[in-house]
């Protein structure tokens, strides 16, 4: 099961953060540094997958993002480094080449992506198509309002 996804830049700067599982909201900054700075400082030849805790974490770099995600120790990390891959090539086709200010400046829209392809820390739809679909019956709708 999913218990959090956590989108930082190479500064350790928090962008998105969304929890599947209940974490004190006064716990949770210093868990978010603490668990950013254990996945930038691996370099690129180690491998992906982190234990944290009870958490494994399974994180990606991709330009200066890092996308990362707490998995419980049941979850299988290469299906979860699937959903990260998948979920960039959704924000891409959503932002043009998504970058760190789009996620800034469009904040709702990455997490309603995340909405639609996760629920309570189980994946739910991983088709680009159909998330797509819902991502732009959505921008229509707020282009009516």
């Amino acid at each position: 099961m999913i218990k959090f996804f956590l989108l930082s830049n190479k500064q350790g700067q928090i962008r998105l953060s969304h929890y599947y599982d209940f974490i004190p909201f006064d716990q949770r900054p210093a868990m978010e540094a603490e668990i950013v700075r254990k996945c930038i400082s691996r370099n690129a030849s180690q491998c992906s997958f982190v234990e944290y805790k009870d958490y494994k974490l399974v994180y990606r770099r991709y330009s200066s993002l890092y996308f990362i995600v707490g998995v419980d120790s049941s979850e299988n990390e290469l299906s979860i480094l699937e959903l990260i891959h998948n979920y960039v090539e959704i924000l891409d086709a959503s932002f043009e080449q998504v970058c760190e200010l789009d996620i800034m400046f469009h904040l709702e829209k990455a997490h309603f992506i995340l909405d639609e392809m996760i629920s309570n820390g189980h994946i739910l739809e991983i088709s680009r198509f159909h998330i797509l679909e819902s991502v732009n019956l959505m921008s229509i709708a707020d282009q009516k309002s």
